[in-house]
């Protein structure tokens, strides 16, 4: 599926592709609402619509993923919630293999995340995944979304790379577009980003349920690698 020779860079989303999206819907979908109505003493049903709505009307924003925004707008303190729920954090599978086996090839492994910082430092905490990346760079201490194009002109500037010899693995297909806008050569969507869930169906962009998928193809260049093929 992909030619290693012709990569040098990784750059790597967290939340539903290197850690299972299960956390964030269970949290947004389920928890928070629960929490809310609880906080208002409205029904839960009441709560849950409102805030399918409010989450909604900022989606694609940096606030969106903001959980100091959140905290302001609905009285909740949003840290401590995600801490009562964070035993549900976990990585997705053959992740760490995969980094590993990155870190053998010589890739530079970058993770680029629009989570606040808050939430990244709780998940970090929470996994193993921060000794296995080169960089961890959170879209919040550049100021914009990575669905906005000028992302990527701050992230190359923080973090210089060739896009032509980069892949860029996301969930996200609005994200993989802005990504594609920047010219990135290579770019992979995650079709299970909930493991709870269903697989999706992408057709825009090269696709694979998760890393389990490459770690072959990444065995194979090493051992060509070593063998000097």
């Amino acid at each position: 599926m992909l030619d290693w020779k012709t990569i040098d860079t990784v750059l790597l989303d967290m939340d539903g592709t290197l850690l299972d999206l299960h956390f964030d819907n269970h949290f947004w979908l389920e928890h928070v609402p629960k929490r809310y109505a609880e906080a208002r003493g409205i029904p839960l049903a009441d709560a849950s619509t409102e805030l399918l709505t409010r989450y909604q009307d900022i989606q694609g924003t940096l606030n969106w993923y903001c959980i100091d925004h959140w905290t302001r707008e609905l009285g909740l303190d949003i840290a401590l919630l995600k801490e009562e729920v964070s035993h549900l954090i976990s990585v997705q599978p053959q992740v760490t293999d995969f980094l590993d086996l990155l870190s053998r090839a010589g890739k530079r492994r970058v993770l680029v995340t629009n989570a606040h910082q808050k939430s990244l430092e709780l998940k970090m905490r929470r996994t193993d995944l921060r000794g296995r990346l080169d960089r961890v760079i959170c879209a919040h201490d550049l100021g914009l979304p990575k669905e906005d194009a000028d992302f990527w002109v701050r992230l190359q500037r923080e973090e210089p790379f060739d896009p032509v010899r980069t892949l860029f693995v996301d969930d996200s297909v609005a994200v993989l577009r802005s990504a594609r806008r920047y010219g990135i050569a290579e770019l992979l969507a995650i079709l299970k980003p909930d493991t709870r869930q269903a697989g999706r169906k992408v057709d825009e962009f090269p696709a694979v349920q998760d890393f389990s998928a490459l770690v072959p193809g990444l065995h194979r260049y090493l051992s060509e690698h070593a063998s000097g093929v």
